[in-house]
């Protein structure tokens, strides 16, 4: 089943954001791989494709897992998360209907 990864950063990370980053992609990349992700992205803090010093305000991942256990397991071990990037995670069951 698809679950949504709902992620809110924490106000003034964007320093350990971009430090983790490389590892964060590295781990949903992995995921991608397995044809497991639906979409993927961050949410910038602006309205703008690079937000630079602005910053974003969270991130959104929509990936098949077997189960809501298994979704959260592996949101709790982002980079991001560990890291304090997010301040909090929210994962559901997510039903693709379009397109």
């Amino acid at each position: 089943m698809w679950y949504a990864i709902i992620s809110e950063d924490r106000p003034g990370t964007l320093a350990t954001r971009l430090e983790v980053r490389p590892a964060h992609l590295e781990r949903v990349q992995e995921l991608a791989d397995q044809g497991r992700i639906l979409l993927a992205g961050p949410h910038p803090a602006i309205d703008s494709e690079n937000p630079g010093e602005a910053g974003f305000t969270g991130s959104l991942i929509v990936a098949e897992f077997d189960c809501l256990e298994d979704a959260q397991t592996w949101a709790d071990g982002d980079p991001y998360a560990t890291a304090g990037v997010f301040s909090r995670t929210t994962v559901k069951p997510f039903r693709k209907v379009l397109p």
